[in-house]
């Protein structure tokens, strides 16, 4: 088991990729602490994890409760050995189309609160420990219409490196993972039926060569290596979990003839 005895504190542990690194974690042995701002889902998390988790209802865009929520769960099961930054949302912002509120609200939430996150529990880190941050292709992929979500991922992936550099008198490593189109619950509102995300599904796939999203347990035993000793001597990099799409784009599956 490649985290006995660590204790992980997950963001946004209550959906997505967020919930099944925390399942990962458990299995291999970590103490998880999850924190979500929706009281429904956060308890649904609860109850599938099991023993192996706190969950803490906290709003990461809001500092001073993170920083208290940080505390209390530090206090309940001791300092953390690894922050998984997972928390995060989606969402376009085309120009002509975007209000300064729906703009603002991506920022705080995406990158503000990313960097909050690991100020927030950086007092309660033990040397050594292993901070992941969670970026996204959208940094590098030029989308149009998701100029603030990009924003966002593009600053976390700098902040990766700074962070990296910055933390290394401690021993504590900053990596990232960095995923393309996951199956997760972030794309529901883009499409509401089973066909419809179907068909989101075969485009998305499509525009990389292995033909199709990952699953959000891809994105997990990802971080699984980046949070546990197996990445003793790396930091400051990102491992991208996305079929191939911005590495060998021309290889992509919608290229092809058959």
């Amino acid at each position: 088991m490649r985290l006995r005895n660590k204790i992980a504190l997950i963001t946004g542990g209550n959906s997505g990729i967020g919930l099944a690194t925390a399942r990962v974690f458990i299995d291999e042995g970590a103490r998880v602490v999850i924190t979500g701002r929706n009281p429904e889902t956060l308890a649904a998390a609860e109850k599938a994890l099991g023993a192996g988790v706190l969950a803490l209802k906290v709003d990461v865009t809001d500092a001073a409760a993170t920083e208290k929520a940080f505390a209390e769960a530090a206090g309940k099961v001791g300092k953390f050995d690894i922050v998984f930054a997972n928390a995060g949302i989606g969402g376009a912002t085309p120009l002509g189309e975007t209000s300064p509120e729906q703009f603002n609200q991506i920022i705080s939430t995406n990158l503000t609160a990313v960097f909050f996150t690991v100020q927030s529990a950086l007092p309660h880190l033990n040397d050594g420990a292993s901070v992941i941050l969670n970026g996204s292709v959208h940094a590098v992929l030029g989308a149009p219409g998701w100029s603030a979500y990009a924003a966002t991922k593009a600053a976390v992936r700098a902040m990766t490196r700074n962070m990296a550099s910055e933390l290394a008198p401690r021993g504590i490593r900053v990596n990232q993972v960095t995923p393309g189109g996951t199956k997760t619950p972030i794309w529901s509102p883009m499409a509401q039926t089973e066909d419809a995300m179907s068909a989101l599904e075969a485009r998305i796939g499509g525009m990389s060569p292995l033909g199709r999203m990952s699953e959000a347990d891809e994105i997990a035993k990802a971080a699984l290596y980046l949070a546990s000793d197996d990445s003793a001597n790396v930091t400051g990099i990102e491992i991208t979990v996305d079929g191939g799409m911005t590495s060998a784009p021309s290889g992509a599956k919608i290229f092809r003839a058959a």
